[in-house]
């Protein structure tokens, strides 16, 4: 399969994978961290096809909705890539950049346990999406699929999480920009996802001040 069909194939298996997903993690999620990938990829020496079958796999299976087994997604992608045939070393790649892609493994206060110029390039794209406007828009989606409130004074984030702490909370939306939303602009790897980054953290942080202040009755 050549790569241009391999990759008409693989946005329609995800497409069908994400159907009803929810609508933070759905195919337009995908599909921004792919155009991303594929704008940061500009500016790097990567593997053009390895970034962009890592972004279009690496939310197949959110480990959030599979009752946080962080095994689903990097089997499914395996699984399909090897039906589609394509290179063992591309599948291994692949299927170690959605191991390792998540903020979440981060927290455990370890090197990274793979790393890869591509992986760089993908991280960045995902955590782009996370931040800005539609990282707000994404958290409070999120936020009332899980029935969280938006706010509450009297429970303060908890900014240095460890990993199994991270998983299992279910603070206020907001406590969510200081536990993670906020902390992504200083993660960036490459200069293109910096570079934007610095731009959306800016957003949230005049969001942050609006917010507050309407909450108080100031504004």
């Amino acid at each position: 399969m050549d790569t241009s069909k391999l990759i008409e194939t693989t946005v329609a298996f995800v497409k069908e994978g994400l159907a009803n997903a929810e609508g933070g993690h759905d195919w337009f999620h995908i599909e921004r961290v792919f155009n991303n990938s594929l704008l940061i990829a500009k500016e790097e020496s990567v593997d053009v096809l390895v970034v962009s079958l890592a972004a279009l796999l690496h939310d197949i299976a959110d480990p959030k909705f599979h009752n946080g087994d962080e095994t689903v997604g990097p089997k499914i992608a395996r699984d399909y890539l090897t039906g589609a045939k394509v290179a063992k070393k591309t599948v291994t790649h692949v299927v170690r950049i959605i191991e390792n892609l998540s903020f979440k493994n981060s927290l455990e206060g370890k090197t990274r346990r793979f790393d890869s110029k591509e992986l760089r390039v993908v991280q960045d794209a995902d955590r782009l999406d996370a931040i800005g406007a539609i990282g707000i828009a994404r958290a409070f989606n999120y936020g009332g699929f899980k029935n969280r409130p938006l706010y509450n004074p009297e429970i303060p984030p908890v900014p240095n999480m460890t990993k199994e702490a991270y998983k299992n909370s279910s603070a206020p939306t907001i406590n969510h920009f200081y536990e993670k939303l906020l902390l992504l602009k200083d993660q960036m790897n490459t200069i293109t996802g910096k570079k934007i980054a610095t731009q959306r953290h800016q957003y949230m942080l005049d969001f942050l001040a609006q917010f507050y202040g309407e909450w108080q009755g100031n504004r």
